[in-house]
C-alpha cells in the first residue's frame, strides 16, 4: 500500500511559497494601493479582468470533463437523476431559508430606517441597465438558454448550464454504449488530468489577479463610501456570518464534518473570491478539492455547477435584506402579506437570473420591478456599496456550494468519510491513489 505522508514543515520562509499567502500578500497590497494611489488603482482594472477571463477560460472543459468521466465511469445512469433531484431540493430548501433569514434580519434591524430619500430625488438612470436586464431574466427564458445551439457552442459561449447539459447528456450516452465508448473515456480522463495542469498554471497569477481587483476596488469606490450606508453593509455581512457559522455549520454537523476544517481546507479559494469579488475563479479549485477529499466525481461535476446556478445563498440574503433596506429609506411600509409576496417573488426571480453576470443587482431589480410599491430607483441608493458587498455575496455563495456538494455526496453513499476527515484536519495530506484508513493515515502523517 503506498503511504501518505505530511510535507516537511520546513523554514517559516517557505510560507511564503503558500498560494493562500500569496493571494493574502496580493489583496493587502491592493488594499493599500487603493488608498494610497487611488487613481492608479483604479486604472488596474484591467488586470483583474483579464485573470478573470483566463480562468473562465478554463471553466468549461474542468466541467465538461469532469462530468464526462464520473458519468461515462457508472454502472447504473439512474444515479445521474437521483443526484440531481436531490441537489435541486436542497438548494431550494437552503436558499430558501437564506431569503427568510435576510427578510426577518431586514424587519429587526431596520438598516434603512430615518433615512427618508424622496424616491423622486432617484437618479433611475444610473441603474437603467440592470433594470433592463432584469425585464429580460425570465423563468422560460432562463429555460430556453439553457439548450446550446450547438454541442460545441456549449463550450465556447461561456454558459455553465449549457455545458453542465451537454456533458450530462455526452456522459449518460457513454455510459450506455459500455465497451465500444472505453477508448473514448480513457481520453477523457488523461485529458482531464493535462486540463487541471493548466488550471495550476493559471493559478500561479491569482495573486496579482486579487491584487488588481482589490486595488481597482478600493482606488474606484473608495472606503468612505462605506462610511454613508455602513450600517446596511454591517448587518449584510453579520447576517451573512450568522447563516454560514450557525445554518451551514449545524448543516455540516448534521453530515458529520467540521464546518471551519472545511473552510481551512478551502482557505485558497476563499481568499481567492475574496480578492476578485466572484466565486467563478474558485469553480476549477472546488471542483478538484472535493474530488481529492473522496466525494465521488459524479457528484462533484453535478451538484457543483448547478450549485453555482441555483444555490446562491449570499445572493438571496442579500435580496430580501436589500429591498427591505430600500423600502425603509424611502419611506414605504410594507404590510406582512406584502412581504411574503416579495419573498415569492423573490424565490421565482432570483431562479431566472440564475448564471447571469451581476445577478444580485439583476434580481434585486427584477424582484423590485414587480413590487410596484418599492421604487426601482432606490436600488441606486446602494450601488455605490454594492462592490463591497459582492465580495461577502460570493463567499457565502463558494461555502454554500461546498457544504451542499458534501452532504449531497453523504446522502447519496458516495462519500469517502476517512479520506474527508483525513483532508479537513490536515489540508497538507498527500493523496495517493491507494487512499489507506483514517487510523493508518493518523500514524504516518502527523496532524497541524
Amino acid at each position: 500500500m503506498n503511504t501518505v505522508a505530511a510535507p516537511h514543515a520546513g523554514p517559516k520562509g517557505r510560507l511564503i511559497g503558500q498560494l493562500y499567502v500569496q493571494v493574502l500578500l496580493g489583496i493587502a497590497a491592493g488594499v493599500t494601493v487603493g488608498i494610497v494611489w487611488p487613481a492608479f488603482g483604479a486604472q488596474l482594472e484591467w488586470i483583474a479582468k483579464l485573470f478573470v477571463s483566463l480562468v473562465k477560460m478554463i471553466i468549461a472543459p474542468v466541467i465538461f470533463l469532469t462530468i464526462v468521466t464520473g458519468i461515462g465511469a457508472l454502472t447504473q445512469v439512474s444515479e445521474v437523476g437521483r443526484v440531481a433531484g436531490r441537489a435541486m431540493a436542497y438548494f431550494f430548501a437552503v436558499s430558501s431559508l437564506a431569503l427568510v433569514i435576510g427578510l426577518i434580519v431586514a424587519n429587526i434591524v431596520q438598516p434603512g430606517a430615518g433615512m427618508n430619500v424622496d424616491p423622486s430625488t432617484l437618479d433611475a438612470s444610473a441603474v437603467a441597465g440592470y433594470a433592463t436586464q432584469a425585464e429580460k431574466s425570465t423563468i422560460t427564458g432562463f429555460i430556453l438558454d439553457i439548450v446550446p445551439t450547438t454541442v460545441l457552442s456549449a463550450l465556447t459561449d461561456g454558459s455553465v448550464l449549457q455545458v453542465l447539459l451537454v456533458a450530462v447528456l455526452f456522459g449518460v450516452a457513454l455510459a450506455m454504449v459500455g465497451e465500444v465508448g472505453k477508448p473514448v473515456l480513457a481520453f477523457a480522463e488523461s485529458l482531464s488530468i493535462v486540463v487541471f495542469k493548466l488550471v495550476a498554471i493559471v493559478m500561479r497569477i491569482a495573486p496579482l489577479g486579487a491584487f488588481a481587483a482589490m486595488a481597482f476596488t478600493i482606488g474606484r469606490y473608495g472606503v468612505g463610501t462605506l462610511l454613508n450606508l455602513g450600517q446596511l453593509v454591517a448587518t449584510f455581512y453579520l447576517t451573512s456570518a450568522f447563516f454560514v457559522v450557525v445554518i451551514l455549520g449545524l448543516i455540516a454537523r448534521a453530515a458529520g464534518f467540521s464546518l471551519f476544517g472545511l473552510l481551512r481546507y478551502l482557505r485558497e479559494e476563499l481568499l481567492l473570491v475574496l480578492g476578485t469579488s466572484s466565486s467563478e475563479p474558485a469553480l476549477p479549485g472546488l471542483m478538484n478539492k472535493m474530488e481529492r477529499a473522496g466525494v465521488a466525481k459524479p457528484v462533484v461535476g453535478i451538484v457543483v455547477p448547478t450549485g453555482y446556478s441555483f444555490n446562491l445563498d449570499g445572493t438571496n440574503i442579500y435580496m430580501t435584506l436589500a429591498a427591505l433596506f430600500i423600502a425603509q429609506a424611502t419611506g414605504v411600509e410594507l404590510s406582512w402579506g406584502q412581504q411574503f409576496a416579495l419573498l415569492g417573488v423573490a424565490m421565482i426571480s432570483s431562479k431566472g437570473a440564475a448564471g447571469v453576470t451581476g445577478a444580485g443587482f439583476i434580481t434585486l431589480a427584477a424582484t423590485l420591478s414587480i413590487m410596484p410599491s418599492v421604487p426601482v430607483a432606490g436600488i441606486a441608493l446602494i450601488l455605490g456599496v454594492d462592490r463591497f458587498m459582492s465580495e461577502c455575496r460570493a463567499i457565502t455563495n463558494f461555502i454554500g456550494n461546498a457544504v451542499a456538494t458534501i452532504v449531497i455526496a453523504r446522502w447519496e453513499g458516495d462519500l469517502d468519510n476517512d479520506r474527508l476527515q483525513a483532508v479537513l484536519k490536515n489540508p497538507k495530506t498527500t493523496i495517493d491513489d491507494d487512499w489507506p484508513s483514517e487510523r493508518e493515515l493518523t500514524q504516518s502523517a502527523p496532524i497541524d
